[in-house]
């Protein structure tokens, strides 16, 4: 059962907004409460405007990768609907060839790829692990873009 805050979000975006996509994905940010709180406020406040994941992720559990115009709904650590965003461009490189704009549009810390590049390859290494793989500096990243264009 979808959590009711997510279906009055979207019932409340769809009102302003009859003619948008049908469909949406309902997620949070990183893997604790903490995170997913603190990186929706980023995107609330509007740092936050990008997010990175690992590619290979997507080919095991046969998902769909983001594309342009993807309409995802943001959730808080609770679960909570927060905020609406819509991908506005994809790109997949490698871990080391994340540019220093991603990192910056990412909002993290000093937005620097330095705490990009740490931040990323703590998380990504637990993601890997998680699957039996070893992470490596050329693992390709998917880089997504996002515009804020709803919250509550």
């Amino acid at each position: 059962m979808k959590n009711e805050s997510i279906s009055q979000m979207w019932k409340d975006y769809q009102k302003i907004n009859p003619n948008g996509p049908k469909d949406y994905e309902a997620w949070a940010f990183g893997d604790s409460k903490e995170m997913a709180d603190e990186l929706a406020e980023l995107v609330l406040e509007g740092t936050k405007t990008a997010t990175s994941s690992i590619y290979t992720l997507y080919e095991l559990e046969k998902e769909e990768l983001p594309y342009v115009g993807l309409v995802n709904i943001i959730l808080d650590g609770e679960g909570n609907a927060v905020a609406i965003v819509e991908t506005t461009s994809v790109v997949i490189v490698p871990f080391d060839e994340v540019s220093a704009e991603h990192a910056y549009l990412e909002g993290e810390g000093d937005r620097t790829l330095r705490y990009w590049c740490d931040v990323h390859e703590a998380f990504f290494k637990k993601e890997l692990e998680s699957i039996n793989q070893d992470f490596d500096c050329k693992i390709p990243v998917v880089c997504e873009r996002f515009k804020l264009v709803y919250k509550k």
